[in-house]
């Protein structure tokens, strides 16, 4: 029978702590790994470096969910496993991070991950390595949109997806206030190089090929690479990159991050000199204590990367974009109405009137200082078509969200090593029954998981944007180059053109799209989340 290992420390759990020290290295071969469950005939089974592994075969594909790629004692960086005996039944998903989210699963020993692959034999197939949104905070790789079964199986590729350290646990910078947490800020951050480092080294044995992995997020997915693409370690651990929904200029300085550390330690009832008391309490604790408000941005306490001058020691892509990555290809991508997502389902933002809607175009919805008043009059002047529901969202996403993907790519273009750029155009429907291009309407027609619940697809033509898609990135996983069959040529962004693909049915190239509303919005400073 599977087990799981003892002091999980799950965020249902009202008393507790996380994983010890001692914890790693005491009898973790007989409890935390234990996977004695017997699997059926023909089920793949594989021999890791660290013990072996048994999956479950589903409509042709090797299936291998919550295997183990690392352990981790609280706020300590992430280390390899110990080795294990018996065979470890991978056949379910494993805990995510402890979050506020919705998440069914969770607890502190959810360093996992999970994959999807042809055949476990020589085949040296690319390899695709999915990283999960919700802003550092939420989130997991078992979502149904992002299961990689079909892309695995229609593109002759390996995909993973995995779990990793998020909010306070994987976050909250210490080291300034406390001794013994020198590489808290960025501990989700090394999570993901040590998932990378197990794809490095035991990919191969689950038939795909080490020296072509692209790595592919969506929303704060696209921000943790962005960050991997500046942060030495991870060197060489990914060949290609594609961010979906933008958002990835972000990365707060170690002085913020302390302030915000003290704010936590705050509404836990510590003082620094008692920050080690971290280690012990209940976690469930620690998570709703994130949700004091942030000294800088207001709302709850933002954690994510810090450039805390040892794994992070630059802004990943301010000033300019990272030469460590000047040679890897970079798609980038962004939906044509990005905050719907996060608008649409409110009732109070449909049948605005023009009086009403500067109130809605708030900092928190904004993300920059400007005057919503002058927004407004700039908008109904340039589009006197548009009603106020659609300028709350057009401005939102063009000042909010689209603005940061535009400065990537200006970043990559003025390198001299341009990125691909995308705008999605087509429509999914919302809980709500608005519909739009909205924040993660991509995920399922990259992966090809309409049928997913949330997908949000309308109509039956919405599976031939998903076959054009998913055949893109696979082609760009295998070569390195997207262009094919559906697509017009796919030219890399330039200052001069800002060339973008848009897609639609039919896709299409288009220079500068909204061309007006970045400009407008260039003209006023942005403040960098998270700073």
């Amino acid at each position: 029978m599977r087990t799981e290992p003892e002091h999980t420390g799950r965020a249902d759990v009202k008393a507790g702590s996380g994983p010890s020290r001692r914890d790693l290295g005491l009898g973790l071969a007989a409890t935390a790994l234990a996977g004695a469950a017997r699997a059926g005939t023909g089920d793949p089974e594989v021999r890791t470096t660290s013990g072996p592994v048994r999956g479950v075969r589903r409509d042709g594909v090797a299936t291998f969910l919550g295997l183990r790629y690392g352990r981790a004692a609280r706020f300590d960086p992430p280390v390899a496993p110990p080795p294990w005996g018996e065979v470890f039944l991978a056949d379910r998903f494993g805990p995510a991070s402890p979050q506020r989210g919705a998440e069914p699963d969770q607890g502190e020993d959810c360093l996992r991950l999970n994959l999807w692959t042809p055949g476990v034999d020589a085949g040296a197939r690319p390899v695709l390595v999915y990283v999960h949104g919700g802003a550092y905070a939420t989130g997991s790789g078992a979502s149904p949109l992002t299961d990689g079964a079909r892309l695995a199986a229609r593109g002759d590729v390996v995909v993973v997806t995995l779990n990793h350290r998020l909010g306070p646990l994987g976050y909250a910078y210490l080291d300034r206030l406390a001794p013994g947490f020198r590489h808290t800020g960025n501990l989700g951050q090394l999570d993901l190089i040590l998932a990378l480092d197990w794809v490095r080294r035991e990919i191969g044995r689950f038939g795909g090929d080490p020296g072509r992995v692209t790595v592919f997020g969506q929303s704060g997915g696209g921000a943790k690479i962005a960050t991997l693409m500046a942060t030495p370690a991870a060197a060489g651990l990914f060949h290609r990159v594609l961010t979906m929904s933008g958002q990835q200029v972000t990365a707060s300085g170690p002085l913020n991050a302390t302030r915000r550390a003290e704010v936590w330690l705050d509404a836990l009832g510590l003082t620094p000199d008692r920050a080690a008391e971290v280690r012990t309490l209940p976690v469930a604790r620690l998570i709703e204590s994130a949700g004091a408000t942030d000294p800088i941005l207001g709302g709850s306490l933002y954690f994510g990367p810090v450039m805390d001058g040892l794994s992070l020691p630059r802004h990943p892509f301010w000033p300019d974009a990272p030469a460590q990555s000047a040679r890897i290809p970079m798609i980038i991508g962004n939906t044509r109405e990005e905050t719907l997502a996060f608008l649409g389902n409110d009732p109070a933002n449909a049948g605005l009137t023009w009086d009403a809607l500067p109130s809605r175009l708030t900092p928190a919805q904004m993300r920059i200082d400007v005057a919503p008043e002058a927004v407004v009059a700039w908008y109904r002047q340039n589009h006197p078509a548009l009603t106020p529901d659609e300028v709350l969202i057009r401005a939102t996403t063009a000042g909010r969200s689209w603005r940061a993907a535009v400065i990537e790519a200006e970043a990559r273009a003025a390198q001299g090593s341009p990125a691909r750029v995308y705008q999605l155009d087509w429509p999914a429907r919302l809980p709500s029954g608005r519909t739009g291009a909205y924040h993660t309407s991509d995920i399922p027609l990259m992966f090809d998981t309409l049928a997913a619940p949330g997908s949000g697809a309308i109509g039956p033509r919405a599976q031939a944007l998903a076959d054009l898609m998913s055949g893109m990135l696979v082609r760009y996983a295998r070569t390195g180059d997207p262009d094919g069959p559906g697509l017009p040529p796919w030219t890399p962004y330039s200052l001069a053109r800002r060339e973008t693909l848009i897609l639609d049915l039919p896709p299409r190239m288009a220079d500068d799209p909204r061309g007006d509303e970045r400009a407008f919005f260039a003209r006023i400073p942005y403040v960098q989340p998270g700073t």
